[in-house]
């Protein structure tokens, strides 16, 4: 696929995306209500609502269908930037370029506001253009990804390895939970929306998806060196200055760049394997590893 036509579908589905946010969260009423909009519409590269429409039109489901989880992903994400900002967790002042949620209304407010959004994430995968059994089975993907033997775990040990030393397999598990199970999952939604999907292909899907997942945080790791705060959209440098375990730190930068392909080509051998037009999601691997922030 051309580099053009690539761009034009990153357009009109982040457009998309947008539109679809901002129809599912609760007019601006009150201050919590401003605030879940403000940290949902913020902008942002929108990857993993990108997952689910790349996965879910390779298997030719049709974009009404894919809204919803495209959605709940999205909410999920967002309220864990919320609550990961907040100065119990990382303490950051920027997100996106604009200040975090907490810095721009108040602590409570964030809390209240990454509530909200969790809650609004499977308030999304109920409504009525999923059949009874795909809401179920996304519930249920999306809850333990979220949860504690997902993201919110990972975050956990995020924080316990301030100060630490982490081995490389360490470091890995704590990403593939903070990072790659909300990737995962949602490739797996999308998928979940082709009821004739077969238990080998979903496999591939989701191996493509632990590759692309635990791949964008190498990359992150290495951009925390290599890009600048204006590029970023937060303060460059952020984990050094916390001492947190990174890629760069641990084998060097230019062996995590390295990292990175590997897990990006890998990614690729999977999405090989399933008899799909998946040229949507070769292109979203590839810019994993090409993005600036």
């Amino acid at each position: 696929m051309s580099n053009v036509a690539f761009n034009a579908w990153l357009d009109t589905t982040r457009q998309r995306v947008e539109s679809e946010l901002t129809t599912r969260l609760p007019a601006t009423t009150s201050t919590l209500h401003d605030a879940m909009r403000y940290a949902s519409l913020n902008g942002g590269k929108r990857l993993r609502a990108l997952l689910v429409y790349a996965t879910g039109n390779s298997l030719d489901t049709p974009n009404e269908v894919l809204h919803a989880p495209a959605c709940a992903v999205e909410f999920i994400h967002a309220y864990s930037l919320v609550h990961d900002d907040m100065p119990i967790m990382d303490d950051d002042d920027l997100r996106r370029g604009q200040p975090t949620c907490h810095k721009a209304y108040d602590e409570a407010t964030a809390l209240l506001v990454g509530d909200a959004l969790q809650t609004l994430a499977f308030e999304s995968l109920c409504e009525p253009s999923l059949f009874a059994e795909q809401s179920r089975d996304m519930v249920k993907q999306l809850a333990v990804a979220s949860g504690s033997a997902g993201m919110a775990l990972g975050q956990a040990v995020d924080l316990a390895a301030v100060d630490q030393t982490l081995s490389l397999t360490e470091l890995e598990t704590m990403h593939r939970l903070k990072t790659g199970a909300l990737i995962h999952a949602s490739v797996t939604l999308g998928a979940l929306t082709a009821p004739s999907i077969s238990s080998t292909d979903l496999q591939h899907f989701q191996s493509y998806a632990d590759n692309i997942g635990l791949a964008f945080q190498v990359q992150d790791d290495v951009l925390d060196v290599t890009a600048d705060t204006t590029t970023l959209g937060k303060p460059q440098g952020a984990d050094i200055a916390k001492n947190k375990p990174t890629y760069p730190a641990l084998l060097g930068l230019e062996a995590a760049q390295q990292k990175a392909h590997d897990l990006i080509d890998a990614a690729h051998d999977a999405l090989n394997a399933v008899p799909y037009n998946t040229q949507y999601l070769a292109c979203l691997a590839d810019f994993v590893v090409k993005r600036a922030h």
